[in-house]
């Protein structure tokens, strides 16, 4: 286990490293450069002037010179500065972090636990009116864009209803704990329902194909109670394909809960990393692009170490 663990995450080390390359040179090679904002702003500076910040900030340099340079302080802890936000990156992206763990981690908990019990209602009896019902619904949820699903929530619950806020992580002046799940109740149930059809359907399917195995026949002809079945012999087989859509999923929320954060005006991952993007913050937009990299291989390595729990069969 403990090689396992460990080549794993050289694995993760040298896809990383692999990535990094990438999106740098994606970053470097698109139009203008981070002091094309800064010189906007400023006309009056001379062209001596351009090139000596050009010199101080490296972009005279070429671009495998300059990721070498990147690298070597990354590996050190320094990520380099925002030239939004004029502070370290890791200052940055530390607030957007918590905001984006507490709106994934509650969402994705909640989908999943609907999805399980969803998908094992519908495959118990397949075929029937509530397989139907939740087959439908769950289908619905695919199918219907997160933009529309976030602006219909507005509509009702803040704008007709007034039960909520529309926007925002907290109120001015108030930031209880109240307050901030008041404003995290939309944000959650947006990405709780856009995921949960997905899972449901993976569940259902899953379910079904396990329920019609040998193993199962077996252990109903030898007495045990139908929720034992169900839960024990079945649901744990079930588990092993649907991990890995999970797990997929969990990495993919960190940077791709965009337009949810947009939408409610979230401060998140996703928000700060198009922000980042459209302003030119290299610094910002490569680091919250690798995090999100490292969080996707991470929950990999965990769906592969619980594919060994759910199956001994299973050899790492």
């Amino acid at each position: 286990m403990r090689g396992f663990i460990l080549s794993r995450l050289g694995q993760s080390a040298l896809v990383l490293l692999v990535m990094s390359f990438v999106i740098y040179g994606l970053i470097g090679l698109m139009p203008g450069d981070p002091l094309d904002v800064m010189l906007a702003s400023t006309p009056g500076v001379t062209a001596e002037g351009v090139a000596r910040l050009r010199a101080i900030y490296g972009l005279d340099q070429p671009l495998m010179l300059r990721y070498f340079h990147w690298l070597v302080a990354a590996l050190q802890g320094d990520f380099g500065y925002s030239r939004t936000h004029s502070v370290p990156v890791l200052e940055v992206l530390a607030p957007a972090l918590v905001t984006t763990c507490r709106l994934m981690l509650i969402s994705f908990v909640l989908a999943v636990t609907l999805s399980f019990l969803l998908g094992i209602t519908a495959a118990l009896r397949p075929g029937g009116w509530l397989d139907g019902v939740i087959s439908l619904g769950a289908f619905a949820g695919i199918s219907v864009p997160v933009f529309w699903l976030a602006l219909m929530m507005i509509l009702v619950f803040a704008v007709e209803l007034h039960w909520l806020p529309a926007s925002g992580a907290d109120t001015v002046g108030d930031g209880s704990l109240l307050d901030r799940a008041r404003h995290l109740v939309m944000p959650v149930a947006t990405l709780a329902l856009a995921s949960t059809g997905g899972f449901t359907r993976f569940i259902r399917a899953s379910m079904i194909e396990t329920l019609r195995m040998d193993h199962i026949r077996t252990a109903r002809a030898r007495g045990n109670p139908p929720w034992r079945v169900v839960m024990v012999h079945a649901l744990r087989n079930a588990m092993i394909p649907v991990l890995t859509v999970i797990a997929l999923s969990f990495g993919s929320l960190f940077s791709g809960a965009l337009l949810t954060e947009t939408m409610f005006g979230q401060p998140g991952m996703g928000k700060l990393i198009y922000d980042a993007i459209l302003a030119n913050d290299f610094n910002l937009a490569l680091s919250g692009l690798l995090f999100a990299t490292l969080i996707t291989l991470l929950a990999n390595l965990a769906a592969d170490l619980a594919y060994a729990w759910l199956d001994p069969r299973i050899k790492l």
